[in-house]
């Protein structure tokens, strides 16, 4: 569980990791909720953190700053162990949600993992959401994700920023990755978190932290850099893809890795767009290579592991 200096006291965060986003429980006196649930293959870890959490009471609501699969991953399992609990999502994504259209949702492209799961109402931009007996603004944060939204508590100036903000950057601006120009809409999230001037900041991956406007500013020097280049950050977010499969698998053979990289179509849209003159195998073993001479992964002729 994570702390920092002016958080409510009905509020408590569990630091997961980078496979899975932190969850934030926050306990009312008549309601509970969870904000992001985790990635699937943690799904026992995140039921037992709320259960602790909780104690004897149930869990009254699930809400998603977004749906990446390590956000929302949890959801089918808390449904199942919480079934009267309410799940809300941002609005971009319900009819695909419905629908369950894995394809467009992201999971199947990236060939990531998350169980079916319902909603039962929307977090809509401009729109408070009473949570842990206090009052949060829901507002749009695209940029990431282009249906993302944070939410800020004025009280006690407490922002939940999901991937909009951590204490050392943000997320992969994934529209970019597509041809959607999005590097404007991260600097305009950006200038929406100083303007709120928030005092705590719970990011989807990381620590708490205080200091806003460092992060900011380290922020806005990163946004500056990946717009210049746009190959450097497509090259950027396919490690990290690859790595949060490392994460999940820890280690597989030569020939399960390559056939999984082959079935995500994610990577073949982003080798075609931004390294045509690469096979994807090429790619791949690129992409493998630089991750292991930054110690982050171990390849040879038999096998792909985590480090």
């Amino acid at each position: 569980m994570s702390a920092a200096a002016g958080l409510p006291a009905q509020l408590h965060v569990f630091e997961r990791g980078w496979l899975s986003s932190n969850n934030i429980l926050l306990v009312g006196r008549d309601e509970t909720a969870l904000v992001d649930t985790g990635y699937a293959t943690h799904s026992g870890q995140t039921l037992a953190l709320v259960e602790a959490g909780l104690g004897d009471r149930p869990l009254d609501r699930v809400l998603n700053t977004h749906l990446h699969s390590d956000h929302c991953g949890g959801n089918a399992a808390l449904q199942q162990r919480y079934p009267r609990a309410r799940t809300l999502i941002p609005p971009g994504e319900a009819d695909l949600v419905r629908s369950w259209d894995e394809d467009a949702l992201s999971f199947r492209a990236t060939g990531q993992q998350c169980p079916r799961f319902r909603f039962d109402g929307l977090l809509v931009p401009g729109q408070d959401v009473v949570l842990g007996d206090l009052p949060w603004q829901v507002h749009a944060a695209p940029g990431h994700d282009p249906h993302s939204i944070i939410l800020f508590e004025s009280g006690s100036r407490t922002l939940i920023s999901a991937d909009a903000l951590w204490e050392n950057g943000f997320g992969i601006v994934f529209p970019e990755l597509a041809g959607e120009p999005s590097f404007d809409e991260v600097a305009a999230t950006l200038d929406l978190i100083e303007a709120l001037e928030p005092v705590c900041v719970i990011p989807g991956h990381g620590s708490v932290f205080n200091e806003a406007a460092a992060a900011l500013s380290l922020a806005r020097r990163r946004l500056e850099a990946l717009s210049r280049d746009p190959v450097k950050h497509a090259r950027y977010a396919l490690k990290v893809l690859v790595k949060f499969k490392l994460l999940e698998v820890q280690t597989t053979s030569v020939e399960e890795w390559k056939a999984w990289f082959r079935s995500a179509p994610y990577f073949d849209a982003i080798r075609a767009r931004f390294f045509a003159s690469s096979s994807l195998d090429e790619l791949n073993a690129e992409i493998l290579a630089e991750l292991a001479k930054a110690g982050a992964a171990f390849a040879d002729e038999v096998r792909v592991q985590n480090r």
